[in-house]
C-alpha cells in the first residue's frame, strides 16, 4: 500500500499521453473545413494508439507491487483523444478499468474556429517571436490560459483521490491515465513540477501516442526519473537541473521541498549571499560606490 494523503491512497503512477496521429497532423488543411474537436485519427494513429495500449500494460504489469492493479482514465472530449482511449483500452480487461471521465479542462489549446492554413502559418511565426507560453491566438487561447484550466483540473484530481471518488480498493495499485494533447500535456507537467515559463519554452512536444510516466518514488514524490532515462529526459527538453530535480523527487521525502535548493534560487536571483550579516551587505555597497566614484 502506498503512503496515504488526507485519507486517500496515492496512485502508483500517473501516465500522461498524447493522442495518436490525427488527420490534422497529416494534413493541416483539415482544420479549415473540420472543427478541431471533430478531427479524427488516421489509420496510422489508430495503430499507434493500439500499440501504446500494449506498451502501457507492460509498464504497469512489469513493475506493480500487486497483481490486482487497476486503471482510471481521464480523457479530453475531442474525437481523436476518445478514439485513442478506445484503442488503448483493447489491451485491458473490464476488471482492470474502474472508471473513465471525460474532462474538458484537458482539451486541446483553442486556436480559434476554422483555421485557414496560410493565416495559421503566419500566426505561428508570430508566436515563435512572441513566446509560446504567453502568445494568445486570435479568437483562441494562450498556453497561459491552458495553464489556468489545467491547474483547476489538478485541484479536482486531488479531491478525487483524497475523497476516494474513484472507488479504488487501497490494496490494489492504482494507475491514472490522462489522454490529452501535446500542449495540454506539457502544461500539465509544468504545473505539477512547478517548472518556470522559461523551462516550459524549451520543452519538446510529445510525439503522437507518446506518453510520460510519473511514478511514485520511495519518499512519496512523483518523478519522471523512476521510469524514464536521462537520455529520454534530455530529448524531451529537460535541462540538467530539471533532471537533477526529477532524481531528487524519485527518492526525496514528501513535504521536503526542493524549491529552496541553491540551483533553484539562482534561477531567480543574480546575487544572494550566504551570510545574514548586515555589515557584509553594507561593506559590499560601500565597495560598489567607491568603484564608481
Amino acid at each position: 500500500m502506498h503512503r496515504e494523503e488526507k485519507g486517500g491512497v496515492l496512485p502508483k503512477r500517473i501516465i500522461v499521453l498524447r493522442h495518436g496521429e490525427s488527420q490534422g497532423n497529416l494534413d493541416p488543411g483539415a482544420y479549415a473545413v473540420t472543427p478541431d474537436h471533430k478531427i479524427s485519427l488516421t489509420p496510422q494513429g489508430i495503430a499507434q494508439a493500439r500499440l501504446t495500449g500494449s506498451r502501457i500494460r507492460h509498464v504497469i504489469s512489469s513493475s506493480s507491487s500487486s497483481p490486482d492493479w487497476r486503471l482510471y482514465f481521464y480523457v479530453s472530449p475531442y474525437t481523436r483523444t476518445r478514439s485513442t482511449l478506445r484503442e488503448i483500452a483493447r489491451s485491458f480487461s473490464k476488471k482492470r478499468v474502474i472508471g473513465v471521465r471525460e474532462e474538458c479542462r484537458i482539451r486541446e489549446q483553442d486556436f480559434g474556429n476554422f483555421q485557414v492554413q496560410e493565416r495559421m502559418n503566419a500566426i505561428k511565426e508570430t508566436r515563435q517571436r512572441f513566446g509560446r507560453f504567453f502568445y494568445r491566438f486570435p479568437e483562441g487561447e494562450s498556453a497561459a490560459d491552458v495553464f489556468d484550466r489545467v491547474s483547476s483540473f489538478l485541484e479536482s484530481l486531488w479531491r478525487d483521490i483524497d475523497m476516494n471518488r474513484l472507488n479504488h480498493n487501497p490494496s490494489n495499485d492504482l494507475n491514472l491515465i490522462i489522454v490529452s494533447h501535446g500542449l495540454a500535456s506539457r502544461v500539465f507537467l509544468m504545473r505539477w513540477f512547478r517548472w518556470t515559463v522559461e523551462q516550459f519554452e524549451h520543452l519538446n512536444n510529445f510525439g503522437n501516442s507518446e506518453f510520460r510516466v510519473m511514478q511514485l518514488g520511495s519518499g512519496g514524490e512523483y518523478s519522471l526519473a523512476v521510469h524514464h532515462t536521462d537520455k529520454e529526459l534530455l530529448e524531451w527538453g529537460l535541462s540538467p537541473d530539471m533532471i537533477a530535480d526529477q532524481k531528487w523527487r524519485a527518492h526525496g521525502c514528501k513535504g521536503a521541498s526542493n524549491d529552496q535548493s541553491p540551483r533553484y534560487l539562482e534561477a531567480f536571483f543574480d546575487i544572494i549571499t550566504d551570510s545574514d550579516d548586515e555589515s557584509v551587505d553594507t561593506k559590499d555597497k560601500t565597495n560598489s560606490l567607491s568603484e564608481h566614484s
